[in-house]
């Protein structure tokens, strides 16, 4: 079986528990390092989906925060929570099975995420601002922040 379909049926068997149809492989060398499904309906976590608990996996697994080398294997297109979260990763290579379209239709299409979110700031949905503050006799946070990374 390959990991497409890997990935189908850890979708399946989670949607036979009362989950949502979604499982990913996160895949190195040829090797299956971790996989998931979505655990919203079980954890009430919106940020469960089957994509991000497998990178959380894979990097404990790894004992690293960087998962350069290797590559999603999702059963559903992955939304762009999810494909962020595989950038920062630094995967290379998403692989999915069903398509925004295939599952517009059960309401499981991240589409008009992705196209609000290409929209300017101003045009999206969600009140997005950039308010500049900092705290009074503190040094810049992210000053602070490289000199107490590099003084370790």
């Amino acid at each position: 079986m390959n990991f497409l379909q890997q990935a189908i049926e850890l979708a399946y068997a989670n949607a036979q528990r009362g989950g949502r149809p979604f499982g990913a492989l996160v895949v190195r060398n040829g090797q299956v390092i971790a996989q998931a499904v979505n655990e919203i309906m079980t954890t009430n976590d919106p940020t469960a989906h089957a994509e991000l608990l497998a990178i959380r996996a894979a990097s404990q697994h790894l004992g690293s925060a960087s998962l350069a080398g290797c590559s999603v294997f999702a059963s559903g297109h992955p939304c762009p929570m999810c494909m962020a979260a595989m950038r920062l990763a630094g995967i290379k290579e998403v692989n999915y099975a069903y398509s925004n379209e295939d599952g517009a239709p059960y309401g499981l299409s991240t589409a008009e995420i992705y196209a609000d979110l290409a929209r300017p700031f101003a045009e999206q949905s969600m009140t997005i601002r950039h308010v500049p503050t900092r705290i009074a006799g503190r040094p810049d946070l992210y000053a602070h922040w490289k000199h107490q990374k590099q003084g370790a």
